[in-house]
């Protein structure tokens, strides 16, 4: 299993926030995560692909588990099911369903996530979820270190939440997705005008982790951002996206602090107009 030292985190997180970490560990398999874990001395974080996270901090004078590459294996089984380690992304999983003429995760083209990641909260787009495709998730509970296998009815799913969101304490290694035979042309074209609609929306052109807050019941948070004026509103190198008020975009050397201090500005804001709870959706390590 590959270890580092004094390791830069930069890489890891899709706002490239800038931060060290005192270890990182890259598990391969599921033994690997059961070296890591039986070791309970010290406190350890575990990330995937770091889409959808802040860095409060310039360094961590701990571990960090990273779900990559390493551990990213996608295969299909009999019956359209498609089996993915928890390091894969989102992108290379539509990509192997396109090359299989397989249908049901197009829309998860251009999403930036890993697998891990989507499983726990649960994401999705446009009405869709991973929820919809997923069959059963294998996981190791460090409550016993043992590795157990849950089915989707069983995992409690809401909007951008999951029983791995509320237990901590279970990490996802594995998850069967059920997808459809499908027309490779059609998957193509869906996936492309996808990734076409966002591109044209969406800030792709500075560091960014995606919408920032859920969506909350009865309104939409970029007309509210948008009514506000709020769209390029900074703090430091962070900043309201102009193009989409529900992206913060890092455009000169952000810190972790100052994505939030710009979080909760917005927070404030809305809260006061609209009398409205904005809810993060991004994880703050």
């Amino acid at each position: 299993m590959r270890v580092e030292h004094n390791f830069d985190l930069t890489n890891y997180n899709s706002y490239r926030i800038k931060a060290t970490c005192k270890r990182a560990f890259f598990p391969s398999n599921e033994e690997d995560f059961i070296e890591i874990f039986s070791d309970n001395s010290e406190e350890k974080i575990i990330i995937g692909g770091g889409y959808n996270i802040i860095f409060s901090k310039d360094h961590y004078d701990v571990d960090f588990v990273i779900v990559g590459e390493s551990y990213s294996s996608i295969t299909l089984e009999d019956n359209n099911v498609v089996v993915c380690e928890a390091g894969s992304g989102t992108k290379d999983l539509s990509e192997f369903a396109l090359a299989k003429s397989l249908s049901g995760v197009e829309i998860f083209y251009d999403i930036p996530s890993s697998l891990g990641g989507a499983v726990v909260m649960n994401a999705g787009a446009s009405g869709e979820e991973i929820k919809d495709i997923l069959i059963k998730v294998r996981y190791l509970d460090l409550e016993d270190m043992t590795v157990k296998e849950i089915n989707k009815e069983d995992i409690g799913y809401q909007y951008r939440n999951s029983l791995f969101q509320r237990e901590t304490n279970k990490i996802v290694l594995k998850a069967w997705l059920g997808l459809q035979s499908g027309d490779a042309a059609e998957v193509r074209n869906k996936m492309e005008s996808i990734k076409e609609a966002r591109w044209a929306k969406q800030p792709k052109e500075y560091p960014n982790a995606g919408s920032v807050f859920k969506r909350p019941p009865g309104h939409y948070v970029g007309p509210m951002i948008d009514e506000l004026s709020l769209k390029g509103y900074r703090v430091g190198g962070a900043e309201v996206s102009k193009k989409h008020g529900g992206f913060i975009v890092n455009i000169d050397n952000a810190t972790g602090m100052d994505i939030i201090n710009v979080v909760k500005h917005v927070q404030e804001k809305v809260k006061e107009k609209f009398s409205v709870n904005l809810e993060i959706e991004q994880r703050i390590i």
